[in-house]
C-alpha cells in the first residue's frame, strides 16, 4: 500500500474567493510521481480552534499532512502557532533560523513581525526553499509550507527527498473531438468493470474555438493493467466512429 497524504489548505482569502488556489494541483501531480495517494484535501479558515481541531484530526487518519499559507510575518499568519498547539509544544524561536533571517535583512530591518518566521514549534525541522529565506517546517507527520505558490513549490521541491515513496502513479489518456459522454457511458463502465482497480474517468472539455469532446483517463499503480485499460478506451473510441488522440486535449 501506498503512503496516504492529506492537504490542508489554510486562509481565509481561499474561502472567499479573494485567491485562486494553485497549490493543490501542484502537490497533487506531485505526490502521484512520488507514489503517495492523496486521499483528502480540506480548506479552512485563518481560526485557530479549526485549525488545531482539524489537524489532529487528519494527522491520526493519514501518514503525511501537507499544509499551505498562514506562516506568514502578519497578524492573521497563525499556522504555526497552531501546529505547535495541536502537538503539544511551545512555539519557540529556532535559533538557527533567526541568525539566518536577521543576517537576511539589512540592519534595523529584522523587525518583530520578520522575526515570527523564525518562531516554529519546538523540536520541528525548518524546510529551506530556493526564492526566499524564510522556512517552512516539518514536524511528525505534519509538512507546513507557504501558501504563495512559488514559494510552497521550492519547499515542496527540497522536502519530497525525504518522503517516504511507493509506486508512482501511472496515467494513460485518449481524447475524441464531438464525442460525448452519454454515447460512451455503457462501453466506458464496462472497462471499468474489467479494471475495478484502476480509476477510469470521462472528463468533457471545450475548446475555444468552440468544438467538444471527451478525454478519456486511465490510472492506476500497476502499469499494464492502466495500458490494457487505455487501449480498451481507445478502442472504445474507434467502435463509436471517432478518432481517438493521444494524451491530454489541447487548451
Amino acid at each position: 500500500m501506498n503512503p496516504t497524504a492529506c492537504i490542508l489548505v489554510i486562509g481565509n482569502e481561499i474561502l472567499s474567493g479573494r485567491t485562486q488556489d494553485v497549490n493543490v494541483q501542484y502537490i497533487a501531480r506531485r505526490l502521484s510521481e512520488l507514489g503517495i495517494t492523496l486521499s483528502e484535501v480540506r480548506i479552512i479558515p485563518d481560526r485557530r480552534e479549526i485549525i488545531v481541531t482539524t489537524l489532529c484530526d487528519v494527522r491520526a487518519r493519514f501518514d503525511m499532512v501537507f499544509t499551505t499559507g498562514g506562516i506568514g510575518p502578519t497578524h492573521d499568519d497563525i499556522t504555526a502557532p497552531c501546529v505547535a498547539e495541536a502537538f503539544g509544544v511551545p512555539w519557540t524561536v529556532h535559533p538557527e533560523t533567526f541568525r539566518a533571517l536577521e543576517a537576511h535583512f539589512a540592519p534595523g530591518e529584522f523587525n518583530a513581525a520578520r522575526q515570527r518566521m523564525a518562531t516554529l514549534p519546538q523540536g520541528a525541522t525548518p524546510i529551506t526553499n530556493s526564492v526566499s529565506i524564510a522556512p517552512g517546517f516539518s514536524i511528525g507527520n505534519v509538512h507546513v509550507l507557504a501558501g504563495v505558490p512559488r514559494i510552497m513549490q521550492a519547499m515542496f521541491d527540497s522536502l519530497a527527498p525525504t518522503l517516504p515513496h511507493g509506486t508512482p502513479v501511472t496515467s494513460r489518456s485518449w481524447y475524441a473531438l464531438d464525442l460525448y459522454e452519454g454515447a460512451l457511458a455503457a462501453g466506458l463502465s464496462e472497462i471499468q468493470d474489467h479494471h475495478p482497480d484502476l480509476d477510469i474517468g470521462s472528463y468533457p472539455f471545450r475548446r475555444p474555438d468552440g468544438r467538444r469532446g471527451v478525454a478519456l483517463v486511465s490510472k492506476g499503480l500497476d502499469r499494464d493493467a492502466v495500458l490494457a485499460a487505455a487501449e480498451a478506451t481507445r478502442d472504445l473510441i474507434t467502435h463509436l466512429g471517432f478518432t481517438p488522440q493521444e494524451g491530454e486535449p489541447p487548451p
